[in-house]
């Protein structure tokens, strides 16, 4: 028996079951089980406006206390300098919106 063949599968299978685990948790975040978490993009990296800037991916300094990005729920004040933002500038098309409406 040539025991290559079996350590060669228990690895490809452990390769598939992360991948597919790392998938999972992409698609519960995708479902609106997430959160704004501001003070933690780099910049260029935000996923939409704030009173500095129009729309996503228009930050132009990493960790900007305004530009957030959207986080799985509960995890964004587990990060170093997370805040947690629900500011109606923080929408899209930034402060730009808010002074439209």
């Amino acid at each position: 028996m040539n025991l290559t063949q079996p350590l060669f599968h228990g690895t490809l299978a452990s390769l598939i079951a992360i991948g597919l685990a790392g998938a999972t948790g992409s698609a519960l975040a995708a479902k609106g089980d997430t959160e704004k978490c501001a003070g933690i993009a780099k910049a260029g990296k935000n996923d939409c406006g704030t009173s500095k800037s129009a729309c996503a991916g228009t930050a132009t300094a990493d960790r900007d206390v305004e530009a957030w990005i959207l986080v799985p729920s509960g995890t964004c004040e587990k990060i170093a300098g997370g805040k947690l933002t629900n500011k109606p500038e923080n929408i899209h098309g930034g402060a730009a919106a808010v002074k439209k409406g």
